[in-house]
């Protein structure tokens, strides 16, 4: 994908739209990963659905795989990355991990902080079996979109 252009996916009531800055790749893994959240899909090329909100996914946390408290910890190093109004999209199979990151985004906007987080797409499925992406196979994967927001 050529660094000028995006891939925008629509969950109603959201668009969203990858970063050009990820690798072929990771693009795919990314996409792959969104085709299993719930119903409500359409891919698009160039531009979204103009009344649906665009999520900006900046970052991507790949916690597949890794105990708590590791998702949450990276979650907290990738947003390091993420300015207010872009997002980073965390996939984790700790079921501890939706616990620790939902509280966590629910902390922040309890805090005084700069920039509050808001969770946007928590969302639980099952991976296929026929997943040959990856070496190891999880019955769940947890999804979540955190979007900084400028609290001012």
């Amino acid at each position: 994908m050529s660094a000028d252009s995006q891939s925008t996916t629509v969950y109603a009531p959201y668009s969203i739209s990858l970063s050009a800055n990820f690798p072929d790749t990771e693009q795919q893994d990314i996409n792959n990963l969104l085709d299993l959240l719930p119903a409500h899909t359409v891919h698009t090329d160039d531009k979204a659905n103009e009344t649906q909100p665009i999520v900006h996914i900046k970052r991507f946390v790949d916690g597949r795989g890794l105990s708590c408290p590791m998702p949450l910890l990276k979650t907290k190093v990738a947003l390091r990355d993420v300015a207010a109004g872009e997002s980073l999209y965390v996939v984790a199979t700790d079921a501890n991990s939706q616990a620790d990151i939902t509280a966590f985004c629910r902390q922040s906007q309890q805090a005084d902080a700069a920039n509050q987080l808001r969770l946007i797409v928590s969302s639980i499925t099952g991976q296929p079996s026929e997943d040959s992406l990856s070496a190891q196979r999880f019955d769940t994967i947890y999804h979540f979109i955190i979007t900084k927001t400028d609290s001012n």
